[in-house]
């Protein structure tokens, strides 16, 4: 049973039966991914508005809804399909002039690179920038909690939650979503890794884009739910990490 291959499908399979909502029992009680997904637009709302104050952008493109021929399989009834870009804003990075000795040196900024995520939590980075750098550039200094994923390169679907502030470079794709359990999106897009490679471009190098991230499908459960799931999910993977 210590077979490596063996083990992963073993945790891949847990992570599918868990975003179809087959991990642990639906709760009555729970207050609907409906009325959950309200809360997340007006939070989303607030933030936008915030941004109008800032640099950042106050507007999005709308998303096209969900057809009946998207959808892969059926949600218990207290849960609901939406897109990735319905439940969080997605923003990246970029990368201040190397030329510009100002941006980098006694910098105090954290600067995250794909090459730091490592499908955990991210407490440091390898890089600081300073405060000219972030204000001179459109860079967005991106909360604690929020998700990153890796847009492209040799570590693309690679995740990370940040235990810090943060800003990233452009090859990462952040998520900021209060009032989603970021823990539950980061195993979500973690079950859905080779997925989002199969739809990827870019020629020799695959590229999952801010693009295609918005638009692909989520299962949204009960908040208690997505909390109920992510305990299951860490109970069964420690179980499966003893066993290798």
């Amino acid at each position: 049973m210590n077979d490596i291959k063996t083990l992963k499908a073993l945790k891949n399979k847990i992570l599918s039966l868990a975003m179809q909502g087959k991990l642990v029992k639906q709760n009555e009680n729970d207050e609907p991914a409906s009325v959950l997904l309200e809360k997340i637009r007006q939070e989303k709302q607030n933030q936008l508005e915030n941004n109008k104050k800032g640099k950042g952008k106050s507007k999005e493109k709308p998303l096209p809804p969900i057809s009946a021929e998207e959808v892969p399989y059926e949600l218990p009834k207290s849960w609901q399909w939406v897109r990735l870009g319905e439940v969080g804003l997605w923003g990246s990075g970029g990368t201040p002039s190397r030329t510009c000795r100002e941006y980098y040196i006694n910098g105090v900024i954290p600067w995250i690179k794909t090459g730091e995520l490592n499908d955990m939590y991210i407490n440091h980075s390898n890089e600081m920038i300073t405060n000219k750098a972030l204000h001179d550039t459109s860079l967005t200094v991106y909360p604690k909690g929020s998700l990153i994923i890796a847009m492209y390169g040799a570590t693309v679907g690679k995740l990370g939650i940040l235990n810090i502030e943060s800003t990233t470079n452009q090859a990462c794709c952040v998520c900021q979503a209060r009032s989603l359990y970021n823990k539950y999106l980061f195993y979500y897009l973690m079950s859905e890794r080779n997925n989002l490679k199969l739809i990827s471009f870019g020629g020799a190098q695959q590229n999952i884009s801010k693009e295609i991230l918005v638009h692909y499908l989520f299962p949204l459960p009960p908040l208690a739910e997505q909390e109920r799931i992510v305990a299951k999910i860490e109970e069964i993977k420690e179980i499966i990490d003893e066993l290798g």
